[in-house]
């Protein structure tokens, strides 16, 4: 029981979390959701009577998993996640995200997306570090991303999404040049 209450108390601070980061006020999210706005703040004090209409209303909302709600899965991202061209393949211990996922845990401060244009001659990228959270969008060829001392090799149409402040760097793959869209966010 005790389990149960406190489950459900992540839950309604996952909606909050949620709610506050997109800039959503509590009386906008009652009214978006038809419910009355001290109902809708005793859901996010308490999880407590939140109906399943409601959570996944607000995750197609913000353009998270479902399950993210519920579960707090992948609410943090430490190390990184790879989506192999739109499937949400698991890697590490991260479940998959999709580009809306993605898109929603970057708005916050975004800087201009950047297009960068690989070589196959350049020399390998040097290692760097810095703070925020990066996410990169294969656009053409095949771009190798190293992450501390992880290789993966994307092509066109695969991301990746990670924590910059694990050392890391992008090379050109293959014999053509490769091209990404690289976004970060302070």
């Amino acid at each position: 029981m005790v389990q149960e209450a406190e489950e459900l108390r992540q839950i309604g601070e996952r909606m909050k979390g949620l709610r506050e980061a997109c800039d959503v006020t509590v009386e906008e999210m009652a009214e978006d959701l038809e419910v009355d706005v001290e109902r809708y703040k005793r859901w996010e004090a308490t999880g407590a009577g939140v109906p399943i209409s409601a959570v996944y209303h607000m995750a197609r909302k913000f353009g998270v998993e479902f399950t993210e709600i519920l579960t707090g899965t992948a609410a943090k991202l430490d190390t990184y996640q790879v989506v192999r061209s739109g499937e949400g393949q698991e890697v590490d211990r991260y479940p998959g995200y999709h580009y809306d996922d993605l898109a929603w845990r970057i708005r916050d401060k975004i800087m201009q997306p950047l297009e960068v244009v690989l070589d196959p001659s350049d020399e390998p990228a040097k290692l760097v570090s810095h703070g925020g959270q990066e996410f990169n969008l294969v656009l053409e060829g095949t771009v190798i991303v190293t992450i501390e001392d992880e290789e993966f090799a994307l092509n066109v149409g695969d991301s990746i999404y990670f924590n910059p402040k694990l050392r890391h760097g992008q090379r050109c793959g293959g014999s053509v040049p490769a091209r990404f869209v690289t976004v970060i966010a302070e």
